[in-house]
């Protein structure tokens, strides 16, 4: 008997717009970090380059527009493209990000500061923002490269402080005594969600939300899923982006956007059992059967943070594959399905 592999993977909820928040407390002075016209123009701009590199998977020109995590998730979807037989592969539709319809953020910054902004997105022209995304500047290239973006659950958007300009106010994503919790206890409740169901630290770091709901059913239904003949489980891995950004909200709290690492660990319960790859992991594990397989998952995270000790919300989360391996099985005889 053989048994089925499963990755997690978030839905992409539709959202709708919200009014500005009330002003920020933000010294005029500090000049922001970019104009609207200016990041509207970043926006588009990523547009038609995405759409380009996507349309041959060219990674080289991918990286003029983005970075980090966001590159590191849309290059894996590259390549789990290219591991499907040519018969198996969708057409690349073109879309864009509709500029019209944005809700920026972008927060005033002191000279010296790294500059970067955020935004809630659509994808389709007309529709309600469904995702929020971070901009960041990179001095070295003199580029805006998209370095974080995440589905929005609910239809709820953050109410970002803005002052008489529509600015935003940066503020400490980490190490700030102004704010309940930070970006490394959140990514820490976020992994407790994915490996025990939100039963420790997660459930004590957020509130009920879509987005928690949410990671909590990943878990649920993923360990259940073989029954008695596999185990899967979750755990933390290492995280190589730890870049965190945050923005004052209008009521004192902070929107922080953050990213995770984590595992997802499928293994075989007895011997005369095996895991047959299907085609979306071809490209890692070659169709070849395991006991084990250990998928990776780079993750964008977004939630708001009260400035009083209190549960965070989780708003909105994305994860991909990027990675996936495990021990072949030890005869080729077995049964596959």
């Amino acid at each position: 008997m053989a048994l089925a592999a499963t990755a997690c993977s978030s839905g992409s909820p539709e959202a709708e717009k919200t009014a500005p928040s009330a002003s920020a407390d933000q010294p005029r002075e500090l000049p922001p970090a970019l104009t609207k016209q200016q990041a509207l123009a970043e926006i588009d701009r990523y547009s038609a380059v995405n759409n380009k590199a996507n349309s041959d998977n060219n990674r080289d020109l991918l990286d003029t527009v983005e970075d980090g995590p966001a590159y590191a998730m849309s290059v894996s979807e590259y390549k789990e493209s290219e591991g499907l037989a040519q018969s198996e592969r969708k057409a690349y539709e073109p879309w864009a990000y509709d500029t019209q319809n944005a809700q920026l953020y972008i927060p005033r910054l002191a000279p010296g500061q790294p500059r970067w902004f955020a935004a809630a997105l659509s994808g389709t022209k007309g529709k309600a923002p469904s995702r929020l995304a971070v901009f960041a500047e990179q001095p070295q290239h003199k580029r805006w490269e998209m370095v974080s973006v995440a589905d929005l659950y609910g239809t709820d958007l953050p109410k970002v402080a803005l002052d008489a300009d529509g600015y935003a106010t940066a503020v400490a994503a980490n190490d700030n005594k102004d704010l309940a919790a930070g970006a490394d206890l959140l990514r820490s409740g976020i992994l407790d969600n994915f490996a025990t169901g939100g039963q420790n630290s997660g459930k004590k770091t957020f509130t009920e939300s879509k987005a928690s709901s949410q990671q909590v059913k990943v878990h649920d239904e993923t360990v259940t899923q073989y029954g008695s003949q596999g185990t899967s489980t979750f755990a933390g891995a290492t995280n190589r982006y730890r870049d965190a950004y945050a923005l004052k909200t209008s009521d004192g709290g902070a929107l922080v956007f953050f990213s995770h690492t984590h595992t997802q660990t499928d293994a075989v319960a007895r011997s005369g059992l095996q895991l047959n790859p299907g085609k979306d992991d071809r490209a890692w594990l070659h169709d070849i059967p395991r006991r084990s397989i250990q998928y990776t998952f780079v993750c964008n995270d977004a939630a708001t943070v009260p400035a009083k000790a209190a549960p965070s919300t989780l708003l909105a989360y994305t994860c991909a594959r990027t990675d996936a391996s495990g021990p072949p099985v030890d005869s080729a005889s077995l049964p596959r399905v």
